[in-house]
């Protein structure tokens, strides 16, 4: 099938009317809905997203250079001014302060909590041992840790304050021998403390 003249003009006058590619390619015979689509195209037909008339499309103008970029780039890049510290703690407000308990540290949004059990599910032996092991602590960062130094964190890890213990593991645990008896206690012994 070729483009005759006939054929075009055809083509004009049904695109110009808003009639589909697949009606116009049903009407011309022998030709399918890509290829009206493709000669619309090379024609330089209106898209008819506006007046629906026949025209030639306008060349494509190069886009001019964005220089909008560049002074929020550099404003940007100016110092800020310093803003004033914020106080450790913000305030809670009064209706959440009767459901939180007097001991409880507000923590920042998205800091991780120690993995620290409560008070009230650790023996006093254990809690015991661990004073004293944290006094003989080696306070190691995060990056000091090795496989052979405890991993358990002390502290808040927000603050300057925040410290593994570093002491040697027991084998095949992650923590020392203190850290472990209060990390891995039995459920049975847990359950009883409950009660």
């Amino acid at each position: 099938m070729s483009w005759t003249d006939d054929r075009v003009e055809l083509l004009k006058k049904m695109w110009g009317e808003g009639q589909s590619a697949s009606q116009i390619a049903k009407e011309l015979g022998g030709v399918t809905r890509n290829a009206v689509i493709g000669k619309v195209h090379r024609l330089g037909l209106s898209n008819r997203a506006g007046t629906g008339t026949t025209a030639k499309a306008e060349p494509k103008a190069k886009p001019a250079p964005k220089t909008e970029a560049k002074p929020k780039m550099e404003a940007a890049a100016k110092p800020r001014p310093k803003a004033e510290p914020k106080p450790q703690e913000e305030p809670v407000p009064e209706t959440r302060l009767a459901v939180m308990p007097a001991r409880a540290k507000i923590i920042p949004a998205g800091q991780p909590l120690p993995p620290q059990p409560s008070a009230n599910e650790i023996s006093p032996e254990a809690l015991a041992k661990v004073s004293e092991i944290e006094k003989k602590a080696k306070r190691l960062s995060l990056m000091e840790l090795t496989e052979r130094t405890c991993k358990w964190p002390v502290g808040d890890p927000a603050t300057e304050d925040f410290w593994f213990c570093g002491l040697p593991v027991q084998a095949g645990k992650p923590y020392c021998e203190a850290h472990v008896g209060v990390a891995f206690q039995p459920m049975s012994s847990r359950r009883d403390r409950r009660r």
